[in-house]
């Protein structure tokens, strides 16, 4: 397969192939697209960024312009990349009659009822939501006879198991199955057993293998010294920039601080509502801001062609995530960089990611936790001097209440300086209770109470000190103890 007209499909595709200006089939569409047209079932698996979504897309809406009855459906597994997939769909779709319907979590379900009273052929959706709706009767699957798995290997390791089982359950037995993956698991493999019918394997490149137009950097860096780094590393970049965290809390932290430092930022992740996350992308996509700080929600589905870097600020849990991190550069052709950052805990992570890529790695020795490595210099802007006392933290994402504080009073008292900032800060609640939970019944070394003159006089400013320490007399008067008639002659 040389070009898309070779293919004898459908003048209305053909149309719409022409208007997205698709000249030129990537391996993955090549090897696919005539397999799918002859309706066999598929195992594909090939890096992201190859042009999976046309290599199932353009079949598939081939398929429903000649049938003109049957259905299809499409399963993701998140919704940014359900969004993007049916965003591909009505593209090739063009002119054609086909109405479609996209079903995912948090979007208004009220506004899906609506999509699904129209009796929609294509449905591109999440497994959750779509059984959602097999359980209210609003979707039936009685004449869907074409189904895509996308990038089902996320979809499994996201649990969602028993609702990929449920759809592949209710379809007609007789139908055709195109299930893509960008790794191929011991899990996919048995998925695939289960239920396609002597599939036709394809596979394109290295699937554990990152792009090669992607230029990969490492940094070994000790965790209070990250942001610094990381903040140089956003000066010597140009272009859009996708920073990658553990969670979405950390998440929102890196904006609030990278919006601080005068630098045009916004986060992604599961949390947020469906619209909210549509903006965001879409202003990114557009240009209106720099940065987009995520987390592994987005290192599936972001097909954005302008991310020119990606930063591993942390490294992923699974090392599969990092061929899917950072395949969101280097996206259909283009160049791209990816930086990863390496603390001390973080060498076992990074050993799992070399041996992934390369089974034949073998650890250096000497390799150690990074601990050794040099240090560099921490990069700081004039407006974040006042700052610079923290970067010793042990970890960015430490609360600054607690830590931030009590590492620079200790300074404080450490160097013997002028100690008026430390009493300007301290908690007086702090002394408060020490003075309400004192015995005075503990005695120093000379049998006199441990009390100071300056305890005293604070005794005496409380409001009902006098009352106090007539009790306590009260309570002691007679008892023969000398050590407190001493401390009562001092009164």
């Amino acid at each position: 397969m040389e070009n898309f007209k070779s293919l004898n499909l459908e003048q209305t595709l053909m149309d719409s192939i022409a208007v997205i200006n698709f000249k030129t089939p990537t391996p993955i569409q090549a090897q696919a697209i005539p397999v799918a047209l002859e309706g066999k079932d598929i195992l594909g698996t090939a890096q992201t960024g190859t042009g999976k979504t046309a290599a199932f897309g353009i079949p598939l809406v081939n398929f429903l312009l000649k049938t003109k009855k049957d259905n299809a459906l499409i399963m993701t597994p998140t919704r940014e990349l359900a969004t993007q997939v049916m965003q591909t769909m009505n593209s090739l779709i063009g002119r054609g009659n086909i109405r479609t319907a996209l079903l995912i979590g948090g979007d208004s379900m009220q506004k899906q009822l609506s999509q699904m009273r129209r009796n929609p052929r294509l449905i591109v959706g999440t497994p959750g939501r779509i059984n959602d709706h097999l359980k209210r009767n609003t979707l039936r699957l009685n004449n869907t006879t074409f189904l895509v798995l996308d990038e089902s290997d996320r979809m499994l390791d996201m649990g969602f198991t028993p609702q990929i089982n449920q759809v592949l359950q209710t379809v007609p037995k007789k139908h055709q199955t195109l299930l893509f993956s960008a790794t191929l698991g011991n899990n996919i493999v048995r998925l695939a057993e289960k239920y396609l019918s002597n599939p036709v394997r394809i596979a394109v490149g290295s699937t554990s293998t990152p792009i090669d137009k992607i230029k990969q950097e490492v940094i070994h860096v000790k965790d209070g010294d990250k942001y610094n780094q990381l903040i140089k590393e956003i000066y010597n970049r140009q272009g859009s920039i996708l920073i990658f965290v553990k969670t979405r809390r950390n998440a929102e932290k890196m904006v609030k601080r990278l919006k601080y430092d005068d630098h045009d930022a916004d986060a992604i992740h599961g949390n947020l509502r469906q619209n909210k996350r549509d903006r965001v992308i879409k202003a990114f996509r557009n240009g209106h801001f720099r940065i987009l700080v995520g987390t592994d929600v987005a290192s599936r589905g972001l097909d954005i062609p302008a991310i020119k870097h990606v930063i591993n600020f942390d490294l992923p849990q699974l090392p599969e995530d990092f061929i899917h991190r950072i395949g969101r550069t280097a996206r259909a052709g283009a160049e791209g960089s990816a930086l990863s950052f390496i603390g001390g805990e973080d060498r076992s992570k990074w050993n799992a990611i070399q041996r992934l890529i390369d089974p034949n790695f073998k650890q250096e020795r000497g390799s150690g936790d990074g601990r050794n490595n040099r240090r560099r210099k921490p990069f700081s802007r004039n407006k974040s001097r006042g700052r610079d006392q923290f970067s010793e933290r042990k970890s960015f994402f430490d609360s600054p209440k607690k830590d931030e504080k009590r590492n620079f009073f200790d300074k404080k008292r450490s160097e013997g300086g002028d100690n008026r900032d430390f009493r300007d800060k301290r908690d007086f609640r702090d002394k408060r209770d020490f003075r309400d939970k004192r015995d005075f019944r503990d005695k120093g070394n000379d049998g006199k109470p441990n009390s100071s003159n300056n305890n005293s006089k604070d005794f005496r400013k409380n409001g009902d000190g006098k009352k106090k320490f007539f009790e306590f007399k009260k309570k002691f008067k007679g008892s023969g103890n000398k050590s407190f008639n001493k401390f009562e002659r001092k009164y």
